[in-house]
């Protein structure tokens, strides 16, 4: 099974899962690139690996999502999934894309637990300066105005409480103006 398809059948498995999501396709991370990102109350990524895929770039992409979401999972074709739970963390998630008769169904191999390695500082960093100044704005902080984007990150991370700050940045990526 190609990326593709299997990237189809996540998006639509995800749209049926969740009464409001914003689906975020090749979110650059770090050194990596995120397949699928999902916006929900959190940020959960998804690694998605093909039927001719490799794993060899995995450990390098597993450290990047690990900085960035709260969750991840692999998502992987029939052929991978006897393979795959020795290639991801144990509080990682995998996914199954098999291809029957009728339909392309999303099987659950591996619950996610929560990531020990996410870092607020880092998911704070995909915010545009004016989505930062929206956030100053909702917890009735001074905008900080000629202030960096540094500053301003630092600034809400020590100023506003986590569990807030975190569905603020999920609301402004929802939010967001994506463009192709």
């Amino acid at each position: 099974m190609v990326d593709l398809v299997i990237r189809e059948s996540l998006c639509e498995y995800l749209d049926n899962k969740y009464d409001k999501i914003r689906i975020i396709d090749e979110l650059v991370i770090g050194k990596a690139r995120a397949d699928i990102v999902a916006v929900t109350d959190m940020l959960t990524g998804y690694e998605i690996k093909g039927d001719t895929d490799s794993y060899t770039r995995l450990p390098e992409q597993i450290k990047e999502y690990d900085r960035y979401f709260q969750q991840n999972y692999l998502v992987v074709g029939k052929s991978h999934s006897k393979s795959a739970p020795a290639h991801i963390p144990p509080y990682w998630g995998l996914l199954c894309v098999s291809e029957t008769e009728d339909d392309l169904p999303v099987e659950l191999l591996q619950a996610p637990a929560k990531n020990p390695k996410f870092s607020m500082r880092k998911q704070i960093s995909l915010l545009w300066r004016r989505e930062l100044v929206s956030i100053l704005v909702a917890n009735k902080l001074p905008k900080c105005s000629g202030k960096s984007k540094a500053f301003i990150r630092r600034y809400l991370l020590e100023n506003v409480p986590a569990e807030n700050l975190q569905l603020q940045i999920c609301e402004e990526l929802f939010e967001r103006e994506w463009t192709d």
